[in-house]
């Protein structure tokens, strides 16, 4: 088991907040990662769909992952959504946040994963890519930081170097980026106020 190491965040941020608690080696790889990748469903929503009688399928999102997201994108790292699922309402949600990488409707995510690392110009091993289930397997493979949510897939959870301590669809997203935005002081600044 790695030593738990607790990042000095902020001044204006307690030490040992929960954001920030990473072990010491994801800590010295997240360092030169500006690459970030999330999936959709189970990692962005909590993994349920709720179907109307007319047959829409309806996600929540976790607002806060939404700022940290936006966040990111203003502070210009490169943050990619690849998806199986084909939703009209989450490519608007994250187009709104500025992501213009979004992949839906992918059987095979794969040609997404390296179409988005051609377009960023950017190595799998200094991409950190969140999955929760074994359509993201072959991805998690592949990245240089492997993610998922504490409630992913047990198979998931077994290859992934980095199991957050939040639920998918709960801040998962935003646990990772603010805790490598605070590493590479970007977090706090005249855009951490707005939206």
């Amino acid at each position: 088991m790695h030593k738990l190491f607790t990042l000095n965040c902020s001044k204006t941020v307690h030490q040992n907040h929960e954001l920030c608690r990473m072990d010491e080696p994801i800590l010295n790889q997240l360092k030169n990662i500006r690459t970030f990748i999330f999936d959709i469903d189970g990692v962005l929503t909590p993994g349920s769909v709720l179907v109307t009688e007319e047959g829409h399928m309806l996600r929540s999102v976790n607002i806060k992952d939404g700022y940290a997201l936006q966040h990111a994108v203003k502070q210009g790292y490169n943050i990619g959504i690849i998806s199986g699922g084909n939703s009209l309402g989450m490519l608007n949600r994250f187009r709104g946040l500025g992501i213009e990488q979004i992949y839906l409707g992918q059987n095979n995510k794969i040609a997404a994963f390296k179409e988005v690392c051609r377009v960023f110009n950017v190595q799998p091993n200094l991409v950190a890519y969140v999955g929760d289930d074994m359509p993201d397997y072959p991805i998690l493979q592949q990245v240089g930081l492997s993610c998922c949510p504490a409630d992913a897939a047990s198979d998931i959870k077994e290859i992934c170097r980095y199991i957050s301590p939040v639920a998918g669809g709960q801040g998962c997203a935003r646990h990772l980026l603010e805790t490598a935005m605070k590493l590479h002081n970007t977090w706090w600044n005249e855009d951490s106020h707005n939206w």
